[in-house]
């Protein structure tokens, strides 16, 4: 599986500290190996980002992103309350 970024991910993700990106960095290779791990808590999202799923990164740091055929393509890092509130 290839994973792609959307420019606005890649945006929030030069946000983040240090130990949000190595956190990050931890899931991702976790998501590769599992995408449906119960640690990332992926799930499919309703409302504005209907079609899109979430998965955990952190405490309140969330990643959205879409299937496509043989890729992934993260489009927003960001905090729960930012993306949902």
């Amino acid at each position: 599986m290839t994973i792609r970024a959307h420019r606005k991910f890649v945006k929030d993700y030069n946000k983040l500290t240090k130990s949000q990106k190595k956190k990050f960095k931890e899931r991702r290779n976790l998501f590769l190996q599992d995408e449906f791990s119960p640690i990332l808590n992926n799930h499919a999202l309703t409302g504005e980002y209907k079609g899109f799923r979430s998965i955990n990164i952190s405490g309140d740091l969330r990643a959205i992103f879409r299937r496509e055929k043989d890729s992934v393509l993260f489009i927003v890092l960001d905090k729960h309350s930012n993306l949902y509130g």
